[in-house]
């Protein structure tokens, strides 16, 4: 894939999250390794433990709806879950990925505005994103400054010293949020929305465990706390 055929593919809508990691990785973003079956095969190139998801762009939600089974230990019990996650999901495909190694789990989102363009947000994710409520929001595209501003803005900046046993690299948080302005930049004003969540940092890496892409062609709006987050919010508010 290049940027001509991600462009072509976000025009056309229906991006599933193997397709959106393909595209991250263009730009320098690390995703885990996997692959997309739809059956599964004899063996498998994939260190375990491994996570399996139903890949269907209109499915937004997938755990939501059992279409997401993490922690696979072997090949026994991907074959195990596999015939089960597939005989709910008839006829769709699949998504097996190595599981991210644990660390501070954040999010990175972008929502796309009526009146101010792509706006960029970044918090501490996983399943604590409402709880914390603490994000930063910054309009496209972005400089190195404004990284640096967003990170001192959240709780992430932490975990830059080191915080209950867990260190992250500013510099390459700093570079992630700038590889993403510069894709969604890039690829198209078509991009409605772009939900990385969660992003696992841990020492000098970052890894995008899950992400999903809405585009004009996307027939469904997600209520995802980032979308709801946005709303209503001034750009005073949502540069930080």
């Amino acid at each position: 894939m290049n940027a001509q055929d991600a462009r072509k593919l976000i025009k056309e809508g229906g991006v599933t999250e193997h397709l959106l990691k393909e595209m991250l990785g263009l730009y320098g973003v690390s995703v885990p390794k996997g692959v997309v079956v739809r059956s599964l095969p004899d063996r498998i190139d994939l260190r375990f433990p491994v996570v399996l998801k139903v890949s269907d762009p209109e499915i937004l939600h997938k755990t939501e709806v059992g279409g997401v089974k993490v922690g696979i230990s072997s090949l026994a019990d991907l074959r195990d879950e596999f015939s089960k996650m597939s005989g709910k999901f008839t006829g769709k495909d699949f998504l097996i990925e190595e599981m991210a190694d644990p660390g501070v789990e954040i999010i990175i989102g972008v929502l796309r505005d009526s009146n101010f363009g792509h706006v960029l947000m970044l918090g501490m994710g996983g399943i604590y994103t409402e709880l914390y409520n603490d994000v930063a929001f910054r309009l496209l595209p972005i400089e190195r400054i404004d990284a640096e501003e967003m990170i001192e803005a959240v709780g992430i900046r932490r975990f830059v010293d080191g915080f209950r046993g867990k260190k992250i690299s500013k510099p390459d948080l700093e570079n992630l949020l700038i590889s993403i302005s510069k894709m969604v930049v890039e690829l198209g004003p078509e991009i409605k929305q772009l939900d990385l969540n969660p992003v696992i940092l841990s020492g000098n890496s970052a890894v995008v465990a899950d992400a999903k892409l809405l585009s004009d062609r996307s027939d469904q709006a997600d209520q995802s706390y980032f979308s709801t987050s946005v709303s209503g919010k001034s750009p005073s508010e949502r540069e930080g």
